[in-house]
């Protein structure tokens, strides 16, 4: 094997280790974003799990964090939240969740 298809091993193996890190981070902030709006909302422990998942799999509808923003801005609009805050909550609980993996 040349040093080139090493490299080029080493990069592969990199880049899906960096995906994975991406996609458990992206679910650990969706959970807590989950968490973050179910007090809002005033659920209970059972609704807040439920709610906590649905979060997660609103992150499947497409690439990068509108899926997830739209379906919190929806659920909230009953309690006044601006779309800036939930941004701001959301990278903030981006960040928690990617040093509990760094």
């Amino acid at each position: 094997m040349s040093s080139f298809d090493e490299r080029q091993k080493g990069f592969e193996k990199k880049f899906a280790h960096d995906q994975e890190l991406q996609f458990k981070v992206s679910a650990r902030r969706n959970k807590y974003v989950g968490q973050w709006a179910s007090k809002i909302l005033g659920y209970n422990e059972e609704k807040e799990k439920e709610y906590i998942q649905s979060v997660i799999k609103a992150d499947f509808a497409e690439a990068g964090d509108e899926d997830v923003f739209r379906k919190v801005k929806e659920d909230l609009k009953n309690h006044n939240i601006p779309d800036e805050d939930i941004r701001k909550k959301m990278d903030e609980l981006n960040e928690k969740a990617k040093s509990e993996f760094i």
